[in-house]
């Protein structure tokens, strides 16, 4: 059974998340898209893990002080939060922009509350030769051609999206853009950084996706001073749902040989 708390972490910053099983601490961090695209994977984790699942301020109509303009804010806001709970051996998961957090709460752990990463189709560092595609200058299509192995499938008109969820999916964007528009969608420092992190990571990456190729997925894994890269074939920027039998046994393995179940 889930529940959601809303948890202050500043006088101004509350944070909202929802929570499910017991067992290690899972933190799963959503994308651009939102929470409901990290919500089956949440669900799958928590059947040995105790997982916070938490929305972004700003996304889901949560609000956002005016000083959180940056991924760093949310990094140190999520380790802060982690720190408040006295929680230790933290699995940390995440999607996309998501992973681009994770990456960045690893690198500003000093505590060593984070023992695991998994990130799947992270964006956050600048590879040369490899350039993430402009996702903010993508008309529907063109999203669902960039970030799908299957376009037809998860193409969806944007004349079907009722009224409300056209506004707040707007919304989300708005956010995403003051957080992760300038520079686009990477922290110039982060790449050089990762090689003092040492806590095993996973990435896991869409073979097909085009947002981010998975050239990039090998560059941002050889950063790391101890991390693997596993591409899920048939699956683009979202594989734990493209692909998600696929993707979560990769997870399984990775946390089996991290010793968890």
């Amino acid at each position: 059974m889930s529940s959601t708390r809303s948890v202050p972490v500043y006088p101004d910053l509350c944070l909202t998340s929802a929570e499910s099983g017991t067992g290690r601490t899972v933190l799963v961090l959503h994308g651009g898209g939102g929470p409901a695209t990290v919500a089956g994977l949440a669900d799958h984790l928590s059947g040995n893990a105790h997982v916070l699942t938490p929305v972004h301020p700003g996304w889901s109509g949560t609000p956002r002080p005016a000083w959180l303009t940056g991924i760093d804010d949310l990094a140190l806001a999520y380790l802060h939060h982690l720190h408040d709970r006295g929680v230790r051996d933290v699995l940390v998961v995440g999607s996309s922009l998501g992973g681009w957090i994770a990456a960045e709460m690893a690198v500003r752990d000093t505590a060593g509350i984070i023992t695991g990463l998994v990130l799947i189709d992270a964006v956050g560092v600048r590879v040369e030769g490899e350039p993430m595609r402009d996702f903010f200058g993508l008309d529907a299509r063109g999203i669902a051609e960039h970030a799908w192995h299957d376009s037809a499938r998860y193409y969806v008109d944007p004349a079907t999206v009722p009224p409300e969820q056209f506004t707040a999916r707007r919304a989300d964007m708005e956010t995403m853009r003051i957080l992760a528009g300038e520079p686009y969608m990477h922290d110039p420092k982060l790449l050089r950084r990762l090689g003092r992190v040492r806590v095993p990571a996973l990435l896991l990456w869409g073979e097909s996706d085009r947002i981010v190729t998975p050239a990039y997925g090998a560059a941002y894994a050889a950063a790391f001073g101890d991390a693997r890269l596993q591409v899920v074939p048939e699956a683009g920027h979202l594989p734990h749902i493209e692909q998600s039998g696929a993707t979560l046994a990769l997870i399984d393995d990775h946390l089996r040989g991290l010793g968890r179940p």
